[in-house]
């Protein structure tokens, strides 16, 4: 894939990079060894001055960053703008807390004299230049998640971002340049996927985190295991939204439509599949399905568009073959099903799609729908509901609609899924760890979960 910025609106090439050769390679990994050995020195307040003044320049920066990321992606605005102050805000909550959640920690003290020591402290110290492998659907989002509290515990980022976000990813390295940071503490490379595994492979590369397709997940992980280098891996997403019959179905199928095409539905933890009781199937589906036909599919940068183009021609193929597949074998189209075709739109805009009568002989029960297509299913009672939900290789997060706490706490239990939402849509915030299990990866993003992901985690005995 070209590294370019390819306007999903009209299919427009506006700008081409050329992948950064061996030489400026090796220059910036040198780089990042090199500040490493003094940035991971800094004090926690002086990270926290440099975070909280990127998060203000990001402030600044809002509907600048926020069109460039709509240019090169297809979001929304609004939402692209929604996108940007979720880092300011998440960066503002890293430089404020890291302090108190790499604090040293210290054992009871009966287990400290049974071991004979007279003082044992735990302590987190950074790792080193980690890289980071980012995807196009939340440009700045997914890179933030990572960098603000991998730079707040000490250690140095290296971006490898998706070859269709190239300006999304060069703001990110300036704008941290802007507010103070040393040149290496955080750099982007304008590499090529297939440039990923040398640098992987590099000894001055000390870990690694993936945010991404299952293949490209496997090929990391497969390399830092050979390296034995710590990873964390968040990937696809196909997530159960269950209702049951004590549940606000208004509001469950209004939130409904929200968890489905928030990003033009390509999200990893967008509901995917509706897992419905069959005593209140027909209520929701007649609204959910009412709620997709009224979203305005049109131009992103417009603030009245719900939902805009898919991110790119191949997306929107692959999306199409999992709903023609569907249809062949069965399924029922409720509304959408096929491309648009209307002259005003001439990029890869997909229309919101509700499909039922789902079977598992259909790829779309295995495979992640990554665009505004919804898969309707009738539970006969909630034990069928965690069958269904959990019958999938994925689990990222999930949704439950009831008021019946003894089903929340079997749901909690049962349900194969990094995170469980009551009432309300998977969201991600700084304050609660993300990511998932299954084939949706391994180890945590945010909170002080993500933070210590990335610190060597001492042990320092010391004896009387």
């Amino acid at each position: 894939m070209p590294i370019a910025t390819v306007n999903p609106a009209n299919g427009e090439t506006l700008k081409t990079y050329e992948a950064m050769g061996e030489e400026e390679i090796e220059r910036r990994l040198q780089l990042a060894e090199a500040t490493f050995r003094t940035y991971r020195t800094t004090t926690f307040v002086d990270r926290g001055r440099l975070l909280i003044q990127a998060a203000n320049l990001l402030d600044t920066d809002q509907e600048d960053i926020a069109r460039v990321m709509t240019t090169e992606m297809g979001k929304p605005i609004k939402q692209a703008r929604a996108e940007a102050a979720k880092c300011a805000k998440a960066m503002r909550w890293y430089a404020e807390r890291a302090e108190g959640l790499l604090a040293d920690e210290e054992p009871a003290d009966s287990d400290v004299k049974d071991s004979g020591a007279s003082r044992v402290r735990v302590r987190y110290r950074p790792l080193g230049p980690v890289l980071a492998v980012m995807p196009w659907n939340f440009p700045l989002w997914q890179v933030m998640r990572f960098a603000a509290p991998a730079l707040m515990a000490g250690n140095v980022g290296l971006l490898k971002h998706s070859s269709n976000v190239p300006q999304t990813a060069l703001y990110i390295e300036d704008l941290f340049h802007r507010a103070g940071y040393t040149e290496g503490c955080f750099q982007t490379l304008l590499i090529g996927a297939g440039q990923v595994d040398d640098i992987l492979r590099d000894e001055r590369v000390k870990a690694a985190t993936l945010t991404g397709s299952e293949p490209a997940g496997r090929a990391v992980a497969s390399t830092a295991g050979e390296m034995i280098k710590k990873t964390v891996l968040e990937l696809g997403g196909s997530d159960p939204y269950v209702v049951m019959p004590s549940a606000d179905i208004d509001r469950a199928a209004q939130i409904a439509v929200t968890a489905r095409v928030q990003n033009n539905g390509q999200s990893c933890i967008a509901a995917k599949r509706f897992i419905v009781h069959t005593d209140v199937y027909d209520a929701f589906a007649d609204r959910f399905v009412e709620g997709m036909k009224a979203l305005v599919v049109g131009d992103p940068m417009l603030d009245e568009t719900d939902v805009g183009p898919l991110s790119s021609e191949q997306g929107r193929t692959d999306l199409e073959e999992l709903v023609d597949d569907a249809e062949r074998s069965g399924a029922t189209v409720l509304c959408g099903g096929h491309r648009l075709r209307r002259p005003e739109l001439p990029g890869w805009y997909y229309p919101p799609t509700v499909l039922a009568d789902i079977t598992r002989e259909m790829r779309i029960h295995r495979e992640e729908a990554f665009g505004p297509v919804a898969t309707l299913y009738r539970a006969s009672d909630l034990d069928e509901a965690v069958l269904i939900a959990n019958d999938s290789p994925f689990g990222l997060s999930s949704n439950v609609w009831t008021r019946d706490e003894a089903e929340v706490d079997r749901f909690v239990r049962d349900l194969e899924a990094g995170s469980v939402y009551v009432n309300g849509m998977t969201a991600s915030h700084p304050a609660f760890p993300f990511g998932g299990v299954k084939r949706s990866g391994f180890g945590r993003e945010l909170s002080g979960h993500g933070i210590r992901e990335f610190c060597n985690i001492t042990t320092v005995w010391q004896g009387a």
